[in-house]
């Protein structure tokens, strides 16, 4: 089960209802919950946030909308994430450990932040997907959720295509093609038409090494040195 808490359920319609995702949803495959932070505020006008301690610009969101909701929907076994740019960054290797969670709940995060009490209390992971900005955690929420649906038995319909991704060995994917085999002179390599798939996965290996060293440099060096500690005695 992944939860959602948020200032914004609407945000979440057309995502949840296109694609896998809303196939997965649909057939059961996944589990979630949209829950609707302002249901859980202390006055009529639903507000959820307040000026905050010590002066400084924008707002921050209010413990006590926090506390309630997440008192109302999770329990002990509930692993909790708040989306944040000053988080651990979203990588394959998180996406596979959230992925083994049975029971999951994402706080969107929105203007300067949270109070600082609801992390002490109920976050156990501050989660962001980049460096980078953006106008609320929704956006975060759902590559979050994304990314850990496909590792749902049943949600990909070849499961063997998680092996091969990027990132799944370190590398970044080998270049794709499809028919036709030439289009305005351009030719698939005739490597990938041989036959001899042997030499297709040394290929396919190669040209994944290579466009790692030359579009992502941190990852290339991340598997060199990956690659020479396991040759360590």
């Amino acid at each position: 089960m992944i939860r959602i808490l948020t200032l914004f359920p609407e945000f979440f319609q057309s995502p949840l209802a296109t694609g896998l995702l809303g196939k997965a949803l649909d057939t059961g495959i996944i589990r979630t919950g949209i829950t609707d932070l302002r249901a859980y505020s202390e006055d009529r006008f639903g507000r959820c946030d307040d000026y905050p301690y010590g002066g400084g610009s924008g707002m921050v969101l209010k413990p006590g909308p926090l506390f309630r909701a997440l008192n109302a929907i999770t329990t002990e076994k509930t692993r909790v994430l708040l989306t944040s740019p000053a988080g651990r960054v979203l990588d394959q290797e998180l996406v596979k450990e959230l992925a083994r969670e049975e029971d999951l709940c994402i706080i969107c995060g929105h203007y300067e932040g949270v109070d600082q009490r609801v992390i002490d209390r109920h976050v156990h992971d501050e989660v962001s997907i980049g460096d980078y900005v953006l106008s609320g955690g929704e956006y975060a929420a759902l590559v979050i959720l994304d990314c850990i649906a496909r590792y749902a038995p049943g949600f990909m319909s070849n499961s063997e295509s998680l092996l091969e991704e990027s990132f799944e060995n370190g590398l970044l994917e080998y270049p794709q093609y499809t028919r036709p085999a030439e289009i305005e002179g351009l030719m698939v390599p005739d490597i990938l038409v041989s036959g001899d798939h042997g030499k297709i996965r040394a290929w396919r290996r190669d040209q994944s090494i290579e466009k790692t060293r030359r579009v992502r440099p941190d990852l290339y060096e991340r598997y060199i040195s990956s690659r020479k500690e396991g040759e360590k005695p």
